[in-house]
């Protein structure tokens, strides 16, 4: 692994001379009391401002101020024209530029392309404070206001759209989006290493344009610097048969690169894919290596091709060995640099040890924000993830080695919540991260986690070279539970079961002390087909994790249950394997509340198979086996129907979906049926949904409702989303017997029950 320059070793800047800000100054206002006459750099986001660490924002800003800086925020700033944007001044080093913690489009539609009709991270949990492509529209603005000023981009949107991609909302491949924003850099992953570097190198006279050598950034060139050597992507994984001509992207300094190839393949076909071993060359590094993916204009005509380039660019992923990366639009280059070198732990105390407020400014008036309320309680104790999951772009943003905190900084985090945050009860909604049970777990060896290009550590088995000691969470767990004045400790973000069952210690510390009634862990499916293109553990690891859970939850006499998510209409995913899946869910009486068709974000490898038809985690030629892909409407809802077989809404399109597969033999009413032959008479949908919800929790509770896969913690007392919902359920019932068999008001066929209060 590349050494790299400590958060904490640099000078720092003159306006170091002032204090620490209340909160970051979000008008003229605020800087003239805290005594500015300017920012150096100006922050622009979509969110509202909580300086709280789950919050970008307030990460980038609180690290950029202990460097030395005055740094503004302008959140959700008007967007239709230049003069919010200018309401603190002229940035005298840059603007840094997000969209949020969540990627504009995805925070605005739903999986279907449906507005939502709320946004989380916007006061009072109102919709459309924030344009389409936010990132995109804000640094126009930004130049607008001050055409001189660096716009720097940076969080998950700018990141997962660095390169060209599919964009499933215009159904077309985009260009990167530094080719459409005029912006001068893009920051991908987490860019605290970075964005520390360009405001030092910035303050210290170096222009923008010469920044092209920090680690985790892109940006345009017109041709590649004297000394590097160009490979092209199609000698290093052949995408199948290509156009016999001159290869335009050859390096015409290197001419002799076709000797530094050596092809292996069956010689009787020329057209066929060969994988190529590149040799050493004497005067050559992997440093000065950069890897030519196929150009814009191809992508966008040519799927397979594009499946190739997001095969290649996910294997250039490993901070220990990935090669910068380039790519044609029209006439110019977005040169892609390696990604970051990941924290260490003392980088991360020092970025959650700043002095965050851990609350929303106070522009907002104590206006409620969804999104801080699910968080203000909630710990965050790593960062990354190996598991690969295709659906999922965490990997893609903060990479699979994992970062960890030390005990001492979470601990000092829970007494702070305890000490400052105003409504703490004594309970921690969640001690955990993109997973709950990655903390401290690595590959064995430095120099093999350096060079592996393997997704994914844990797919399609748990590697022999991953330690999975779930000691260091268990003692951490003690540690919290501990403190003083911290009555429960609970775990919400998602558990990967499949490592847990490896330390049947740390399950049963999980089950006896931090589950609130109700576990979530994602399966997202039951059948091979589907998962074999997740990169998700077999239903086998699931059946497993639940023995042991139901043991331990027997042992410590509590009942509790596990809410498993799953996913509809993924890429490989085919009528049958739902309706399986359908007939799995019944067998164990589980009732889909909500469901979650799959979401095609930007630079996921389930997005390069929704797009190509072709499966990037093997090679891809255009003679690949076709992927089973879902794109129509009807379809689209016939998977999440199946999900919800229970309600009878979906009965029609099930009967006839049935009939079609040739499985009649599920309609009716027996116990290894599927769905009623007959429609209820009335709407019928209340009464039946009564005898088939959830009961009155208590000692003869059954299956919980399953709820839709948001990835945020689940909301309710004690993190329960169910409480309110099944003690409004209890009470109706309740008076529906004392009133001697009348019925309770909202039973009557045809009126829905009264909202819980």
């Amino acid at each position: 692994m590349h050494a790299a320059k400590p958060l904490f070793d640099y000078p720092k800047y003159w306006a170091e001379c002032f204090a620490p800000a209340p909160f970051l100054p979000m008008s003229r206002e605020e800087m003239e009391r805290l005594g500015w006459d300017s920012c150096d750099i100006v922050i622009v986001t979509g969110d509202a401002y909580v300086d709280h660490p789950s919050f970008g924002m307030a990460i980038i800003g609180r690290l950029l101020e202990a460097q030395g800086f005055r740094v503004g925020i302008i959140s959700q700033p008007d967007w239709r024209s230049k003069d919010d944007f200018m309401r603190l001044g002229r940035p005298n080093l840059f603007f840094g530029v997000a969209a949020g913690n969540m990627d504009s489009m995805i925070n605005r539609y739903t999986a279907d392309r449906k507005i939502r009709s709320d946004d989380a991270y916007t006061p009072g949990g109102l919709a459309g404070k924030r344009p389409d492509r936010a990132s995109l529209v804000y640094s126009q603005r930004c130049k607008e206001a001050w055409s001189e000023v660096p716009v720097v981009l940076g969080g998950i949107e700018a990141s997962l759209r660095r390169i060209a991609h599919y964009d499933y909302w215009q159904d077309k491949v985009r260009r990167s989006i530094l080719m459409d924003a005029t912006a001068d850099l893009l920051l991908f992953g987490n860019a605290e290493r970075a964005v520390v570097e360009v405001a030092h190198r910035l303050a210290a006279g170096e222009r923008i344009e010469s920044l092209t050598d920090i680690r985790g950034s892109a940006f345009v060139r017109r041709d590649a610097p004297e000394g590097w050597f160009e490979i092209d992507s199609t000698r290093i994984d052949r995408p199948g048969k290509i156009d016999r001509i001159a290869n335009p992207y050859v390096n015409t300094q290197d001419l002799e690169a076709c000797a530094l190839e050596r092809a292996r393949g069956e010689p009787d076909d020329p057209q066929a894919a060969r994988p190529v071993e590149l040799l050493p060359h004497p005067k050559l590094s992997r440093e000065r290596t950069v890897v030519r993916l196929p150009s814009f204009e191809k992508l966008r005509n040519d799927p397979v091709l594009y499946a190739h380039a997001s095969r290649v660019l996910h294997q250039e992923t490993n901070p220990g060995n990935a090669r910068a990366l380039v790519q044609r639009h029209d006439n110019l280059d977005v040169w892609l640099n390696p990604p970051p070198i990941p924290l260490t732990t003392e980088e991360m105390d020092y970025v959650f040890g700043l002095p965050y407020a851990r609350v929303p400014h106070p522009a907002y008036g104590g206006e409620r924000i969804p999104a801080y309320e699910m968080i203000r309680f909630s710990v965050n104790i790593m960062r990354g993830c190996f598991g690969g999951c295709t659906f999922c772009s965490i990997t893609e943003h903060e990479g699979r080695i994992i970062q960890n905190r030390s005990e001492e900084s979470i601990l000092r985090e829970i007494e702070e919540i305890r000490d400052r945050v105003p409504g703490f009860t004594g309970v921690i909604s969640d001690l955990g991260g993109p997973t709950a049970n990655m903390y401290r777990l690595a590959c064995k060896s430095r120099r093999i986690e350096a060079a592996c290009r393997k997704p994914s550590c844990v797919w399609p088995g748990i590697c022999d070279n991953l330690n999975t000691d779930h000691s260091a969470l268990i003692h951490l767990y003690r540690s919290a539970r501990d403190l003083p004045g911290v009555k429960k400790i609970l775990i919400a973000s998602g558990l990967r079961y499949d490592l847990a069952v490896e330390s049947p210690e740390y399950v049963r510390e999980l089950v006896t002390h931090h589950v609130g009634g109700y576990l979530k862990i994602a399966p997202e499916h039951t059948e091979q087909g589907p998962l074999s293109k997740m990169m998700k553990p077999g239903i086998g690891s699931y059946d497993r994790f639940k023995k042991l859970f139901d043991k331990y939850s027997k042992e410590a006499g509590k009942e509790q249950y596990l809410i498993p998510y799953f996913i509809a209409a993924h890429p490989g995913t085919s009528d049958a394997d739902m309706m399986n899946l359908a007939l799995w869910l019944k067998r164990n009486d589980f009732r889909a509340d909500q469901v979650q068709a799959f979401y095609p974000s930007p630079m996921a490898t389930a997005t390069a198979m929704y797009h190509s038809g072709r499966d990037p985690l093997h090679k891809v030629t255009y003679k690949s086996d076709a992927v089973t892909i879902v794109k129509s409407e009807r379809q689209r809802r016939l998977h999440k129907a199946f999900l919800r077989w229970h309600d009878p809404q979906n009965w029609p399109l099930l009967r006839e979906a049935l009939k079609e597969m040739g499985r009649s033999d599920l309609i009716g009413n027996g116990k290894q049926q599927l769905i009623p032959a007959c429609q209820p008479q009335s709407d019928g949908y209340h009464s039946v949904r009564r005898k088939n919800s959830t009961p009155t929790a208590g000692k003869k509770t059954g299956k919980p409702l399953l709820t839709q896969h948001t990835g945020l913690p689940p909301q309710g007392q004690d993190g329960n989303p169910w409480d309110k919902r099944e003690r409004a359920k209890a009470a109706a019932e309740a008076r529906r017997k004392a009133s001697q068999g009348k019925p309770a008001k909202g039973d009557k066929p045809g009126k829905r029950p009264p909202a819980p209060r």
